[in-house]
């Protein structure tokens, strides 16, 4: 055999996996989790369908996820002002998968997508891995969005995807109606909107759920990884118009949501007001956590998520390395400069705010 070994494809060679660290440390604030485990009463409904699914893993799934999408079609509406319908409900192993089904299904040879950093780090490995050509643009030194850099870049490549972030990681900065809706009328292509973080966002921030009536080519993606404290479950969905979501079905692996993920996701959706009950939390603590970084001295981006990019700093690994050795891991990520950090519980967030005096100065 002659040529280098694994065949692996060219544009593959010597890139590392995505994966933030994963280290064994008593304050973990470094990948957007939500830090409130579910209750008990969850947990017991969440074993039970289980159990119940467990008795019938001799048959595939129900390939269309039907209760689910049902479910996740009711959640929707209510955030949304009017009623979607399941027919415009897709559901896969995270929202990564989503995006990558995404990027198979409109992406591929010949075709380009772009986003506009900073941005979510792993849209370029969608594109690379859907085999579509990856283009990113440049937001204002604010990290507010550029209507013109986005309209050159439209008119320049004509992608058949973009991939929006909203509120934005990693800075948690939203889009306003107005951005999304001119990105929807110059677009060729469809635009993603990809609401992770949405339930985080601060009072009167919309959500884009309410423009998939007026916009065709509109796509929102959610996650139950963060506000239903359900990273571990793998679960991630998104609204479109129907035609949008039957083009998934063209390109999704068979009977891609298993049984059991089918059955924690269904027992979450009955307990979503608990789930989301610290939510609300959640956002007290990040505007804590932001006044206190300013008051402090910090630059930071104004957050609708539940974590806070702060700097600048003129070496942030030897911030991040100073904070975890006192026992507290952040991110490293977003421009050279910048950190963010996740938000935890009080005391996690006082172990932090702890940590980073003593390191900053």
């Amino acid at each position: 055999m002659t040529g280098l070994w694994p065949p692996l494809r060219e544009e593959l060679r010597g890139v590392a996996p995505y994966g933030a660290p994963q280290l064994d440390v008593p304050v973990c604030l470094n990948v957007n989790e939500n830090p409130y485990p579910p209750s008990r009463a969850v947990v017991d409904d969440v074993a039970g369908a289980v159990t119940l699914a467990a008795s019938t893993l001799n048959r595939y799934p129900d390939r269309e996820f039907t209760e689910l999408r049902r479910g996740l079609a009711a959640y929707l509406s209510g955030d949304a002002g009017f009623t979607i319908s399941t027919e415009q409900v897709w559901a896969a192993n995270g929202s990564n998968e989503v995006m990558l089904q995404i990027l198979q299904a409109f992406g591929g040879p010949g075709r380009t997508a772009i986003s506009f950093a900073p941005t979510y780090s792993m849209y370029p490995e969608y594109a690379r891995d859907a085999m579509t050509t990856w283009v990113a643009g440049r937001r204002h030194e604010d990290f507010s969005f550029d209507l013109d850099e986005a309209a050159r870049l439209v008119d320049e490549h004509q992608p058949s995807v973009i991939l929006l972030p909203s509120p934005n990681n990693p800075t948690g900065t939203a889009l306003p109606h107005e951005v999304i809706g001119e990105l929807c009328a110059i677009a060729p292509g469809i635009v993603v909107i990809d609401e992770a973080y949405a339930e985080f966002r601060r009072a009167g921030t919309p959500s884009a759920l309410e423009l998939l009536p007026e916009q065709r080519n509109l796509v929102v993606t959610r996650t139950m990884s963060k506000a239903f404290a359900l990273a571990g479950a793998r679960l991630g969905y998104l609204a479109a118009a129907p035609e949008l979501c039957d083009a998934l079905r063209v390109v999704r692996l068979p009977y891609h949501l298993s049984a059991v993920t089918q059955a924690v996701a269904n027992a979450a959706l009955r307990h979503t007001d608990e789930l989301l009950g610290k939510v609300d939390e959640l956002r007290a603590e990040r505007d804590r956590t932001v006044e206190w970084l300013v008051d402090e001295g910090f630059e930071v981006a104004p957050s609708d998520a539940n974590f806070v990019l702060f700097g600048r700093f003129d070496d942030r690994e030897a911030v991040w390395q100073g904070l975890l050795d006192r026992g507290v891991l952040i991110r490293v990520t977003g421009p050279d400069g910048w950190l963010r950090v996740s938000i935890g519980t009080p005391t996690e967030m006082k172990a932090f705010k702890d940590a980073l005096r003593e390191v900053a100065t």
